[in-house]
């Protein structure tokens, strides 16, 4: 699967959980609407990978790995509410930036090679 198309998931994923946590909430708090905008923030971000623009794919890696560290406090504080949806909306949310965060780095990884065999015909 091309990473566009993975980080656009990852996205739509952080998008629709974050606004069902907010909007599922008995007292919604406005931090819980942060992965809605990094989500929308990696949505405009999606025609520059398509496109395969490097920088975007760095931007994109960055903003990934800091809304997966980002969720680390949430999580614990789901834990020690014992909010079960809150739990499995918070690790989905978490496991679904690793996998992105994995595709962006086999997509450097598969750039990286690319460049060296280049150098190695020339």
């Amino acid at each position: 699967m091309k990473v566009y198309m993975i980080s656009m998931m990852n996205a739509f994923v952080l998008m629709t959980l974050g606004l069902w946590g907010y909007l599922g909430s008995e007292n919604p708090s406005p931090t819980a609407l942060i992965p809605v905008f990094f989500g929308a923030l990696l949505v405009s971000f999606v025609q520059k990978l398509r496109y395969g623009s490097k920088s975007y794919l760095r931007l994109s890696l960055i903003l990934t790995v800091f809304i997966l560290i980002a969720l680390i406090k949430p999580l614990m504080g789901a834990f020690d509410r014992a909010n079960s949806a809150a739990i499995y909306r918070i690790v989905f949310m978490m496991v679904s930036c690793a996998i992105t965060a994995g595709s962006f780095v086999r997509k450097f990884i598969k750039l990286r090679n690319k460049k060296a065999k280049v150098k190695r015909a020339i």
